[in-house]
This record gives C-alpha cells, structure tokens and sequence, in this order.
C-alpha cells in the first residue's frame, strides 16, 4: 500500500468519523473522568476527525515533551497539551495536509482556551522521522494512535521513535494487531488498509520488530477485540481476528530477555495525581498505593529509571539472583486477561 492511497481515504474519503466503516479506528467511550474534562476542551471540528483506536494519554506527563506520530487533526495533541500543561510541549506529526490543516486553524483557540501555547505541527511521514529536523534524544514520550498500522514501514517508525526518545523515555501507544500475518491480497486492499485492519502487524511479529529497534521487553497495557459490525467488511477479514492494544516500550538501557528476580519490591506512594489509589504499568502490574509490590529486575527499572522514580519507594537491588520470576506474564494480547485478576508479577 502506498502512502498516496492513505493521504487520500483520511483527506479526501473521510470527512468524520462517521464515515468509518468499521469500529477498528473507534475509542471506547470508557475513560477516565479527568480525560472527558481534557476532552470538553477541544474544538469540536477538531473532534469531528478523530480516527483513533485507544487512549495515549498515560500518568505522569506534568512538564513532559512529548511526539504525537500520525496526529491527524490534532485531538490528542490538544488533549495532552493540557495534560503537559505550561512547562510541556507536544509535536504533532502527519502526512496527511487535509488533517493538518484543521490543526492547524484551531491552535489560536486553543491557545486562548488553555491559556498558554504549547503545540506545533509538521507535515511528513512517520517513516522518515529523522527528515523532519527533530533534535535526537529530545522526547520524554512518544504516542501514537492506531496509525502505525498505516505505515508502509513499521520497523522505520519504531527505529526512528527509539532515536527519538530521551534515556528513560517512552513509546506509548495504541493500535491494531491481527491473531496472524494477513495475506497479500487483503493487505492491498485499499479500504481494509483505511480501516486499520489490512495493515494491521501480527502481534508476535510487533514484538520482534519493538525488540529489533531497541525496546526489550514490550509491556502491553490494555487490549479489546475488534468486533468490526460490517457483515461485508466481516467477510473480506474471514477467519483473521483482531485487537485494539495498547503497549508501552521504554527505552532503558540493560533490560533483560526475560523477567528475572533479584529479591526486589516497590512501594507506590500515590502521589500521580490521576493514580491516587493504584499505578498500573501494564496488565498485569496494578500496584496499589502504600502496599510492598514484589518485581522483577525490569519492572523495577522501568520504574526507578524513568519519570516515575519519585513516585515509589525502591526495596533491595541487584546484587543477588534468584532465577526466573515466578508468575510470569504472558505476551500474547490474544490471550491476556487485562489484568482484572492482577498480583504481583513480570
């Protein structure tokens, strides 16, 4: 699939969300109290092209710089320049000049909303990131919302986020998986591709690809199947299936291939005003706040060596190894639990 027949179907073919044809690039009206306030805030044109498949809006983003890759008509961008608040700031990238455009005429408004200017847009493809003057290492965070399955190279997107991120940052993000590698002939046609299921990765692939670029051990933080609720559409996808998930990779230098325990604990302060009771890394480490949370070696840096640092109180260190961590979670989105049923585990 060229980038041509994705600029025209988000420019020309869509003109609202309700011209979707499926509910692949469709949030969930669950979220947070905090997020509909955020989201009372933008205009409503800007709203009117939202495309998204999950929520790319995670704790701790108070004077955060952060990159929005495939932003649209900018609604994330905007809700998490009020998250970023006066000291942050938020890149909006996009190929796509008819969505750009839109962004683009509102940022006075929100400007005059939120009370302060914090956002920018640049026009360019998320393969070729480095093209766009971007300054290396300069980003705490890196989101994204159901576009990387647009992409017509995603190992580029992933090797040029990574370049990217700051030491201890992270790519947090949402998109479509498929159970298997979709065939050719889907992966062609134009309106599945549109829809964000024909370019959608096999998740196991995405995890080789996150690895390949830097990102050890991926964290999936949410996940919901995709229903699609378009019998013909249904059809043309038969038997594949897929998910809308959510993964966080965050760049640390020295996690390991597997989870292994080193006799660590960490105790979650509360103190992330929109986690005042529980912190939840990804779904199966919901830590309660005040509680002795065993983990292992790579939890316990992805949270000592990371924006969430100040949050915790760190128990142990690494000087002695006990083997693998029991309880290991499993990788597959397929057949994780969300974590409903979450204990202390990797």
């Amino acid at each position: 699939m060229k980038h041509e027949n994705v600029q025209d179907y988000y420019g020309k073919v869509l003109q609202g969300s309700d011209d979707l044809q499926t509910n692949a690039c469709c949030t969930p009206d669950e979220m947070p109290e905090y997020l509909k306030d955020v989201l009372r805030n933008v205009h409503d044109e800007v709203l009117m092209r939202y495309y998204g498949c999950g929520l790319v809006m995670p704790d701790g983003l108070e004077g955060a710089r952060i990159l929005d890759l495939g932003c649209g008509a900018g609604r994330d961008v905007y809700a998490l320049a009020q998250l970023v608040g006066p000291t942050g700031y938020v890149v909006g990238v996009d190929m796509t000049a008819e969505q750009l455009a839109v962004a683009r005429e509102h940022q006075d408004w929100h400007a005059e909303k939120f009370g302060y200017a914090n956002v920018e847009f640049h026009e360019g493809y998320i393969e070729k990131l480095d093209e766009l003057g971007l300054e290396p290492g300069s980003f705490d965070i890196i989101v994204s919302n159901c576009v990387v399955n647009l992409s017509t190279d995603k190992q580029a997107v992933l090797d040029g986020a990574y370049h990217l991120l700051k030491p201890g940052g992270e790519m947090y993000f949402s998109d479509v998986y498929a159970d298997r590698r979709v065939p050719k002939a889907m992966a062609e046609d134009e309106v599945l591709y549109g829809e964000c299921l024909s370019g959608a990765l096999y998740w196991n692939d995405f995890l080789t690809i996150a690895k390949n670029a830097g990102f050890e051990d991926p964290r999936l933080v949410t996940h919901r199947p995709l229903t699609i609720e378009n019998p013909v559409l249904e059809q043309r996808v038969a038997p594949l299936s897929f998910t809308s998930s959510t993964y966080r990779l965050f760049k640390l230098e020295g996690l390991e291939p597997a989870c292994e325990d080193y006799g660590q604990a960490v105790i979650y302060k509360g103190t992330l005003p929109t986690a005042p009771h529980a912190f939840k890394l990804d779904d199966h480490h919901i830590i309660e706040a005040g509680k002795v949370f065993p983990v292992c070696g790579n939890t316990w840096m992805m949270l000592a060596d990371t924006r969430f640092a100040e949050h915790f109180t760190f128990i142990g260190d690494f000087s002695t190894h006990y083997g693998i961590f029991e309880g290991c979670g499993g990788e597959s989105p397929f057949n994780a639990d969300n974590g409903s049923d979450a204990v202390p585990c990797c």
